[in-house]
């Protein structure tokens, strides 16, 4: 009989990692905060995974023990909303919108120059851990196509020429 850490990787493809003991106690109060409240998962999810910056399957094993919602619940809420990542993202979350008005515009292009940039395919981050790249569906400004976000700023009328000096910029931010 396989254990659940062969059960995770069977039906997730996740491996789980040990979790910080100073972030543990952190998400017990996080978990604790909420635990009295209707509807408590989403913003315990979206408070743990702004802790760790993504959701281990550890930390929704801990919330989905704590909040008793069971397991298929939380794995299902997290899998669903495009905001949540089982994986974990660089400290510049770029994400190219591919809703109609900006994959008409361009925005393919604008991906495709990205993934030279970076030397990294969407759902994936640099090896320094600086970048992660994301495509998105409609993020509601047309008028601005094509847009991409970069954490939660919007960057609007976007072209290829430009990826490298976002890039250059984001880098020098960090002193790379």
């Amino acid at each position: 009989m396989a254990d659940s850490t062969d059960m995770t990787r069977v039906t997730t493809g996740l491996v789980p990692e040990p979790l910080d003991p100073a972030l543990e106690a952190q998400l017990a109060e996080i978990i604790d905060s909420h635990r009295a409240m209707p509807g408590a998962l989403i913003p315990v999810l979206h408070e743990a995974q702004e802790l760790y910056g993504y959701l281990p399957m550890p930390v929704l094993e801990r919330i989905s023990a704590g909040l008793k919602v069971p397991m298929t619940e939380v794995y299902g809420v997290v899998t669903f909303y495009s905001r949540f990542s089982l994986q974990p993202k660089g400290k510049y979350r770029i994400q190219v919108c591919m809703g109609t008005a900006c994959y008409v515009k361009g925005a393919e292009a604008l991906l495709d120059r990205l993934r030279e940039v970076l030397h990294i395919d969407p759902g994936q981050m640099t090896t320094d851990r600086l970048f992660s790249l994301d495509q998105c569906r409609c993020i509601g400004a047309c008028g601005l196509a094509p847009a991409l976000i970069v954490n939660t700023e919007v960057h609007a009328k976007m072209e290829t020429t430009q990826m490298d000096s976002l890039i250059a910029e984001l880098r020098a931010k960090e002193g790379r």
